[in-house]
């Protein structure tokens, strides 16, 4: 019997890298299941899971989730993906956390998207939306015709609390201080693969090859067959 070779990944980057279109991407021709810790931890609390309640109760004192509960939670999770090539979004966000995922799982690569971060301010500070529909704008590429003007119904845009220029500046700066040791930490372990830009459609083709070099295309494979 031959065994199958799993394949597990990490995807890091800042928020607005395009680190979720390009996880949907790896998704589609690789066939990996997309855990992100983000939407795990929403739902949990959404559901009212007791490992959600914890979390809920420190989020609400303002406070980062601690490393365990995020173990416990991300675990719980991988547990039921055994048979799986994963790709994990959002954790580790901590030394503490990657040497407790170390213990458990063997990552093969960890990849990273590095996107300047005045182009993720431009990007991000460029958008706004319509509140009452939820209609999303940007000033660069999908403009309104009226400035500050929803096309639909006239009612002014809003930018949101997030995509302010002092908010996107904190964050940015938070998820540097955070996620710097981590990424030193993966690239001491020889496992880390940076991939640089300021366009995600041509950071994508580098990614792809890199991945072509792990695993199979399996939209290639599929399209292949219907021929």
């Amino acid at each position: 019997m031959v065994l199958r070779v799993l394949f597990r990944a990490v995807i890091m980057g800042p928020p607005g890298s395009g680190k979720g279109t390009v996880s949907d991407r790896i998704v589609k021709h690789f066939a990996l299941k997309h855990l992100s810790s983000g939407d795990l931890l929403r739902a949990n609390i959404q559901r009212g899971s007791e490992i959600g309640l914890v979390a809920k109760s420190f989020i609400d004192q303002g406070q980062l989730v601690p490393d365990d509960v995020m173990m416990q939670l991300i675990l719980r999770e991988l547990n039921n993906m055994d048979q799986r090539h994963w790709l994990l979004d959002g954790f580790p966000r901590t030394v503490p956390q990657a040497e407790a995922l170390d213990k458990v799982y063997k990552i093969d690569s960890v990849i990273d998207l590095n996107v300047p971060f005045e182009t993720i301010k431009n990007r991000l500070t460029a958008r706004w939306i319509h509140p009452a529909t939820g209609r999303v704008y940007n000033t660069e590429f999908n403009p309104p015709k009226l400035p500050g003007i929803d096309d639909l119904t006239g009612e002014p845009l809003i930018q949101r609390e997030d995509d302010r220029p002092e908010t996107v500046t904190k964050r940015l700066k938070a998820y540097e201080v955070l996620t710097k040791p981590v990424l030193e930490y993966y690239q001491n372990k020889g496992v880390l693969e940076t991939f640089s830009g300021t366009e995600t459609n041509k950071i994508w083709p580098h990614v792809h090859a890199f991945l072509c070099t792990k695993l199979p295309d399996m939209s290639q494979k599929e399209a292949a067959s219907q021929r």
